[in-house]
């Protein structure tokens, strides 16, 4: 099982944790939401769960709890910027759907 971490994305985290002043990392997580079942969730993190999976790249701990991490095995945190618009992209290859408004998957 793993997660990766473009050097984009691992900067923007970094960031956001050097202004926010502490945090272990960023969690990466589903919950059931949305038109199409699951949505993906993304908090800071300030203290482990017992079974969170911690992966580190680039400087930066991406924790994963143990029920989003099958719906998450494989994916990449990517960053992007297309023209006044930017966020984090999740490059996921267990999707087999999205909704038309790019805020809900299912696997």
């Amino acid at each position: 099982m793993a997660i990766t971490i473009t050097e984009a994305a691992a900067s923007r985290v970094a960031t956001f944790l050097e202004n926010r002043g502490k945090g272990l990392g960023l969690r990466l997580g589903v919950r059931t939401s949305g038109c199409s079942g699951m949505a993906y969730v993304l908090e800071f993190v300030d203290e482990l769960d017992e079974g969170d999976q911690v992966f580190e790249q680039q400087g930066v701990k991406i924790i994963i709890d143990p029920k989003s991490l099958v719906y998450l095995d494989g994916t990449e945190l990517d960053f992007a910027k297309e023209g006044l618009n930017e966020g984090f992209k999740f490059n996921n290859p267990n999707v087999s759907s999205e909704c038309g408004c790019g805020e809900s998957f299912n696997v």
